[in-house]
């Protein structure tokens, strides 16, 4: 028999739509039911509030009687997990369906309110898994965001308050790539950077930030019998303009700047289209020296910027050195 194959396909779309659906419920009501359970132990504990050993004593208590019957979800650990979920956020109204428990539970471990804040914002707008949530909050993303801005501006960005104006708003330095799994102790040539990065190239959008989508590798520009070629091209929507990125595994040059500014200028003048803004040029480099960054460009350079690149994330010691140094460059 004869059959329109189109109908085989949209049979797929309905089950694989109605089972993200019913995940994504089930995924809700499990949220909801962790914070009714936190809600009811913390009322519990405040009738107990003269005894200090009342709370740990009755989710001990509380543990004995559910974890034989419905299971390890209902460890001392967990039903503290529940508890604190509640006291962190304790108005069950502003519980975002979009985030899942496994995201709240990275979220629970952020003690500062700003950048707890600043995460559930990404999330939601950014449609992050929680295995990508982990991974920004690892290589601390709200941290390398305040080194260049300053905490309303990027707390405003992220709730939608304001959007992004300078490139400086979204470009972070340094950038962390280990995902592309290359040794940080390795030789390597530029061109297999480039090409781990175009492997990994979901995971690159992701540590570039909001906004980007992929245009070009390799783009050639022929000037008068001269070729050049740029190593990757995006389109940032957010800022409304190309970004290109110069890959230099090597410490960064004036001569590498002069380049980027020509690349800049050929799409300021040639590719961008009137309605757009000014072209961004990023050197994404293993070392940089800002003093040549400086010199080498006009006082009133917004849209050239070197960025380092990092194999490996940070220790939180390595943060706060990064964080004095940049202080002390003010």
């Amino acid at each position: 028999m004869l059959i329109n194959t189109s109908i085989i396909s949209d049979i797929k779309g309905i089950i694989n739509t109605s089972r993200d659906k019913a995940i994504h419920a089930v995924d809700t009501e499990r949220v909801l039911m962790y914070w009714n359970i936190g809600f009811r132990i913390f009322e519990e504990e405040q009738q107990g509030k003269d005894r200090a050993d009342y709370g740990t004593q009755l989710i001990k208590t509380i543990s004995e009687q559910l974890q034989p019957e419905f299971g390890s979800g209902f460890s001392y650990r967990q039903l503290n997990w529940y508890r604190q979920f509640y006291r962190t956020f304790p108005i069950v109204s502003a519980l975002r369906t979009q985030l899942s428990w496994t995201h709240y539970k990275l979220l629970l471990g952020i003690d500062n309110p700003d950048k707890r804040e600043f995460y559930i914002a990404e999330s939601i707008k950014n449609n992050w898994s929680a295995r990508q949530l982990e991974r920004q909050i690892d290589s601390s993303l709200f941290e390398r965001l305040l080194l260049s801005n300053d905490k309303e501006a990027v707390l405003a960005v992220a709730k939608g308050e304001q959007q992004p104006s300078a490139a400086k708003q979204i470009i972070k330095d340094p950038m962390y790539l280990e995902f592309l799994g290359l040794k940080r102790e390795a030789a390597y040539y530029e061109k297999e950077l480039e090409g781990a990065i175009i492997t990994h190239l979901q995971d690159f959008l992701l540590e570039l930030g909001n906004g980007f989508s992929f245009v070009a590798r390799q783009k050639r520009i022929h000037l008068d019998g001269d070729d050049f070629y740029i190593d990757l091209v995006f389109y940032n929507r957010l800022l409304q303009c190309f970004v290109l990125i110069d890959l230099k595994t090597q410490k960064l040059t004036h001569a590498d700047v002069g380049q980027m500014q020509m690349y800049v200028n050929y799409y300021d003048r040639i590719e961008k289209l009137p309605a757009e803004n000014p072209t961004i040029g990023i050197l994404l480099c293993a070392r940089k020296n800002d003093a040549v960054v400086k010199f080498t460009l006009p006082e009133n350079n917004k849209n050239i910027i070197a960025s380092r690149y990092q194999l490996y994330l940070p220790t939180e010691q390595q943060l706060i050195e990064e964080m004095k140094k940049e202080m002390e460059d003010r």
